[in-house]
This record gives C-alpha cells, sequence and structure tokens, in this order.
C-alpha cells in the first residue's frame, strides 16, 4: 500500500529523524488505514486511537528537541498476548479482562525506543491455532483474499503488516505461530532465540516453547524492530548474548551449505506436502544455489520431538487458561488442551524439560556439517476462512498438523528460525519457507534472508499490486 509518505519501518524512522514528515501525520494515516480495514480483515482487538496520537504528540516534541532513537514516532502494533499499560490482555478469549498496570518488557523496549503503540491485534484462543479465529471476535481474513487466513496465531499482526496498516509489530510463536502467519501473507518472520525478546511479566511463556518476535515486509525493517525489542529483564530465566540484527542484515553472508529438507518430524497423524508448496521452496533453494551457496538434501534427525512438545504446550494452555475471568466462555477445545495440560503436568512435563538437551544434540548434529536448514514453512497453502471451525479438539489437532507440521520443532529447541517469501499458488496466495540454524544464528540467518531478498524483490508486492 505505498503512498507518499514512507511505509517502511526504517523509512519512517529516518523521515521523522530528519524532519519530512510527523509523528502524528504517520499516526493520523495509521490510524484512517486501521478504520477502512478493520470492517473486512478485523485485524485488531484494541486500537489506542487516543493514546496513540497523544504518544505521537509526544515524540514530536521530542524530536523537534533535537532528541534521536531508533523507532521515535514510528506506529508499531502488538499482539494481544502482550501488555499494555491501560489495556486488556485478553490473548483471543471472551470476557471482561481488567487493564494491565504496566507494559510488558517487550512493550517497555518498543516504548524506551520511542515507538507510538497503535494497537492490539488479534490472536485465535490462546494462541493455539494456525487460525485467526474466535467467538471472541469473529475471523481475521488475509489481504491477499479475504476467503483465506493470514494464519495464526500472529494473525492479526500479520494481516496488519502485509496490508500496510503498521510497518511492522511484534508476535509471538509457540509452534509456528509468527513464521505461518508469515508464510501465509509474504512477510519477513523472525522467531529468535528464546530469550532473545523478553517475555516477561512471565519468566518464559509455554514452558519455554513461546517466543516473542516480529513481522515485517521487509528484512532490515525486521531486524530494525528485533533489536529495538531485544533484551532481558532481570527475571527471565533464558539471556542469550546480545546480537546486532541491523549490522548483521548490512553484511553479505559468506558461501553457505544449506540442507534442503522436506522431512517431516513424527506425529503419529496423516500428513503430506502440497506439490505448489514443494516446488516453491525447490526453486528458492536453486535461487540459493545461483547466489553462490551449495544446497544438498538433507533432514534433521528429529526423533520423537513431539513426545517433549505436547507437556509443555497443553501446560502452558492449562495455566493461562486458569486466569480468564470466565472459564465457561472458553472453547470446549481449550478446555480440553486444558485438562490434557493438567493430566500431564507432573512427571511427564518434568521429563519432556529434562529431554530437551538431548533433542537438541541430537537434532543439532546437522550443523555439524551444514550452516542453515531450509525447509517450507507450511505444508500447504493458506487455510479457508473457517476450515477449523465446529471440529472437535482431535480433528482440530490432526488439521493444524496436516497444514503446518514443519515449524514446531523449532520452538522445543528454542532455536532462531526466519519465514521468508517463496512465492505465490497459481490462485495468486502467499507461500513461505524457514531459514533454521542453532543457538544464537539469527544474525547468519537475517544475513542470508537480507541476500534473497535483494535477489527476490520480495517487497515491491503488495496484495492487489504486482
Amino acid at each position: 500500500m505505498p503512498s507518499a509518505l514512507p511505509s517502511g519501518l526504517a523509512e519512517m524512522a529516518a523521515a521523522l529523524a530528519e524532519g519530512s514528515v510527523s509523528a502524528r501525520q504517520l499516526t493520523e494515516r495509521t490510524l484512517r488505514r486501521i478504520a477502512a480495514a478493520q470492517p473486512e480483515l478485523n485485524a485488531f482487538r484494541i486500537v489506542r486511537a487516543e493514546a496513540a496520537l497523544a504518544e505521537a504528540d509526544a515524540a514530536d516534541r521530542r524530536l523537534a528537541a533535537g532528541e534521536r532513537l531508533p523507532l521515535l514516532g514510528v506506529p508499531i502494533a502488538v499482539k494481544d498476548d502482550m501488555d499494555v499499560a491501560g489495556e486488556p490482555t485478553a490473548f483471543g478469549c471472551a470476557g471482561e479482562f481488567p487493564p494491565k498496570a504496566a507494559d510488558s518488557e517487550a512493550v517497555r523496549r518498543l516504548r524506551a525506543a520511542g515507538a507510538v503503540i497503535v494497537g492490539k491485534t488479534q490472536t485465535p484462543e490462546l494462541g493455539q491455532w494456525p487460525v485467526t479465529e474466535s467467538r471472541a471476535f469473529g475471523e481475521t481474513r488475509n489481504p491477499w483474499n479475504p476467503g483465506y487466513t493470514p494464519g495464526g496465531s500472529s494473525g492479526g499482526s500479520a494481516a496488519a503488516v502485509a496490508a500496510g496498516l503498521v510497518p511492522a509489530a511484534l508476535g509471538s510463536d509457540g509452534a509456528g505461530s509468527i513464521r505461518i502467519p508469515a508464510a501465509w501473507t509474504h512477510l519477513i518472520g523472525v522467531k529468535p532465540q528464546r530469550g532473545r525478546i523478553s517475555t516477561w511479566p512471565e519468566p518464559e511463556a509455554f514452558h519455554g516453547l513461546t517466543v516473542n518476535g516480529v513481522l515485517a515486509r521487509t528484512v532490515a525493517d525486521a531486524a530494525l524492530l528485533l533489536d529495538a525489542a531485544s533484551g532481558p529483564n532481570p527475571g527471565d530465566l533464558h539471556c542469550p548474548p546480545q546480537i546486532s540484527a541491523v549490522e548483521a542484515v548490512r553484511r553479505a553472508p559468506r558461501r553457505m551449505r544449506i540442507a534442503l529438507s522436506f522431512g517431516m518430524p513424527f506425529t503419529a497423524t496423516p500428513k503430506s506436502l502440497d506439490p505448489e508448496v514443494r516446488s516453491a521452496v525447490e526453486r528458492l533453494a536453486g535461487r540459493l544455489e545461483s547466489l553462490g551457496h551449495e544446497v544438498v538434501p538433507e533432514d534433521p534427525r528429529y526423533g520423537l520431538i513431539g513426545l517433549s512438545f505436547v507437556p509443555r504446550g497443553t501446560g502452558g494452555v492449562r495455566e493461562w487458561a486458569s486466569r480468564v475471568p470466565d472459564p465457561a466462555l472458553l472453547d470446549p477445545r481449550t478446555r480440553e488442551s486444558a485438562r490434557t495440560g493438567r493430566l500431564l503436568g507432573g512427571l511427564p512435563l518434568r521429563v519432556s524439560r529434562r529431554a530437551e538437551e538431548g533433542l537438541r544434540k541430537r537434532v543439532g548434529r546437522i550443523f555439524g556439517r551444514f550452516d542453515v536448514v531450509l525447509t517450507p514453512t507450511t505444508a500447504t497453502p493458506p487455510l479457508r476462512i473457517g476450515a477449523l471451525a465446529g471440529l472437535g479438539a482431535m480433528a482440530t489437532d490432526r488439521a493444524m498438523i496436516a497444514a503446518a507440521p514443519y515449524a514446531w520443532t523449532w520452538n522445543v529447541l528454542g532455536w532462531p528460525g526466519v519465514n521468508v517469501p517463496a512465492g505465490f499458488t497459481t490462485d495468486g496466495l502467499p507461500l513461505g519457507a524457514q531459514l533454521l540454524g542453532g543457538y544464537g544464528s539469527e544474525p547468519r540467518l537475517l544475513s542470508l534472508a537480507a541476500e534473497l531478498e535483494a535477489a527476490e524483490g520480495w517487497a515491491a508486492r503488495w496484495p492487489g499490486v504486482g
């Protein structure tokens, strides 16, 4: 959605710093776009119109006084599992939630970088599904085709960025919840190393599965937001060494050896790779080879990694479900997951956490021979709106595993993954591929993604344009 005013995150920050645009102008445009798109896309749970304009005016005064910060005056959205002072955090649930007294650490860091928080984006109930639909707010739709989902659970953030409502947004990823919607909306989606962006006031989220991350239209914008939001709270359980994502994007990558993997981890459920997805990822692998990298077919040795995922995922649902004001309003599938979490919350949960180090060693052996693993982000193109509606808990689990079997393993391991656009279906629906790395490998992944972006020109294509 290009316009006379800057559209990208870095472009906005530069224009604000040089004084060619005001924070008020950018925020007013953002609010107009949100209001116009909300009836169809339904990307936002909360729009902070009055508060955002006040923040923009304050940013303009600071800019006029000569202050400069990485995001001073730039409008940003955050997912509705992150606390924003004065706003409720419903996390996709129905009911009356009290306003939060303080910002979460990630939001606090965005404010410290000068960002204007324009609103909180939609997410399915407790972030459980790869679609963003809920009895609490209806359906969030894909800007590329409103008959389809933008994915989930960071679907509101993805829809808002893809439609050009905001230049970038924070999301969270517990089983692919940033990478899946990024794939299905033609975005860069970064699931960083566990602990890179704090989950405080949770010392860790969903027993370490869920991390906060970013969605943006360009790799440079994703890196800028990642650096601004990164950093620990003293109460965090995971504190990886600091990186500079922005510097990594500016560096050309060395020649890399890349494992091309289509193998899926064992789940005891039926799943298959859509031929259009496979073709798109193979084409991207060919692009990497043309850039001088070596691409070799090889699958990580996942083993029974799913046994470590289920107790942690359902345990996280159980903990969140216990906090809602009215549990009777929860989706029956959520209540079923919470019951499972209660059953697995003792010894199975402790065993699943102890198994993590062994799983990292097993899967990580691939990085003794390769620098990066390239896989599909999802096994299918975007799902239609309502594809999971009305299903029971088991049928929902089977359907979402079939659609997205590739992303969740990296949540168990806590390692970084970056979705990059891989092309489109014959019907014009976006597809994505994952660049996966080992511990703390965001700089390598982002440098490679930036090189790909320069060759592919992803950002030039918008919904309805190109």
